[in-house]
């Protein structure tokens, strides 16, 4: 059977935007495996009923159903050995810490950036859900909370070990990318395909990197569909 992936759309279904969606799809492109995906939005709960999670991604492998980005990509490496991504032992511990720094140090920063593009690009039915959830979460409005100069500020700081790693490899995992470029790229793809502003200086060594991952896999992510095109 095919694999499917449920993926967070927006105002347009061809939209595609979860940070943590483009982490598995691009790890599923690293193993050469074909799937394909399954739009969905924040309020259709019910439509995840079945893997008794309430967001994405989730994954279809025939009857195995697997939840968490993290989780899943650890899966594809069981269950499909051939091209790690995250690998095992010390590997995957690296692996695991990036995770951390990237949802706890580079997300943050993004979202600041990225707030009401981010608003802007969700199906107008999922918009007061959107908004009441991240608003309790932040105790402040979206429009406080998108402040996109300090956003970049802390974002510079928070990649200044990537941007030190970069001057010595094509990709974070070396000459090729895997587990690492992978959870990165996921969160710069999640503010490349919502808004049209710069979230790094073009030229700047993480804005090569970024070109670069858009065409591994032959282009994988390439074609996404972004809101400079709607």
């Amino acid at each position: 059977m095919a694999i499917k992936l449920y993926d967070l759309c927006g105002r347009d279904e061809r939209l595609r935007f979860s940070p943590y969606c483009w982490r598995v799809r691009m790890a599923l492109a690293h193993k050469g495996l074909e799937f394909t995906t399954i739009a969905w939005r924040f309020k259709d709960k019910q439509a995840l009923a079945f893997a008794d999670y309430d967001k994405v991604p989730v994954l279809c492998d025939g009857d195995q159903v697997v939840t968490d980005s993290f989780e899943i990509m650890r899966y594809l490496d069981t269950a499909y050995p051939e091209a790690p991504v995250l690998g095992e032992g010390a590997s995957y511990q690296r692996a695991l810490l990036f995770k951390y720094v990237v949802e706890r140090s580079v997300n943050p920063a993004l979202f600041r950036i990225i707030a009401m593009d981010l608003f802007a690009a969700i199906h107008p039915d999922d918009q007061d859900y959107f908004r009441e959830s991240r608003e309790a979460r932040f105790g402040c409005t979206l429009e406080e909370f998108h402040q996109p100069e300090q956003g970049k500020q802390q974002l510079k700081q928070a990649l200044a070990p990537v941007r030190d790693m970069l001057r010595d490899s094509a990709f974070l995992d070396g000459d090729a990318p895997s587990g690492a470029d992978y959870l990165l790229f996921g969160s710069l793809m999640w503010a490349h395909v919502v808004s049209t502003q710069a979230v790094v200086e073009p030229g700047d060594l993480i804005d090569e990197w970024f070109k670069r991952m858009l065409n591994v896999h032959d282009g994988a992510a390439s074609q996404a569909l972004t809101v400079r095109e709607l």
